[in-house]
């Protein structure tokens, strides 16, 4: 009988281990700090970030531009001010340090999607691949980076499927 327990268990195990992969490379340096302890009080830093629609890489129409939707939710939630270019086409590190200039921001965020899409299959589970880096614009020196990708249950939506990995790719 305890065998059987085992076997249960390993097959589980093996099951939903198989379900949800995720993957992550992030820099070293993570992001600018907005807020800090300085042992009496929280100092808020004020930092801006220009951020641009991702660069589309899959056959998903938009996915770019909803992936930078959720993006500049998360900036906000986090404590960021936002100069948002979701709606313009911005195709070069050039143009987008140029805009984030004019908008008087001391970084800028551009980066591409790879996938965003339900893989195919019974379960259909959502599947999400982004690469984000932040630069400086005073120089265009990047500042940080991160690539992830993550697939999950396919009873999970691609929205939350990707607010999690890039809320885990910003906490690194």
């Amino acid at each position: 009988m305890d065998t059987m327990k085992f076997i249960f268990f390993g097959m589980l195990v093996f099951l939903l281990a198989g379900c949800s992969t995720s993957s992550l490379v992030v820099t070293q340096e993570s992001m600018p700090v907005v807020y800090e302890d300085d042992g009496d009080k929280e100092i808020k830093n004020n930092i801006t970030i220009s951020l641009f629609r991702l660069n589309n890489y899959t056959d998903t129409p938009r996915a770019g531009k909803r992936a930078g939707n959720i993006i500049e939710g998360i900036l906000y939630a986090k404590g960021y001010k936002v100069k948002s270019h979701l709606k313009e086409k911005v195709d070069t590190l050039k143009k987008a340090k140029k805009a984030a200039k004019e908008d008087g921001s001391k970084y800028f965020m551009y980066g591409g999607v790879s996938e965003w899409r339900y893989k195919t299959g019974i379960d259909g589970e959502p599947a999400v691949s982004l690469q984000l880096s932040l630069y400086k614009t005073k120089n265009t020196k990047l500042v940080w980076s991160a690539t992830a990708s993550d697939s999950d249950w396919g009873n999970a939506s691609i929205g939350t499927t990707a607010q999690d990995l890039i809320e885990e790719m910003m906490e690194n």
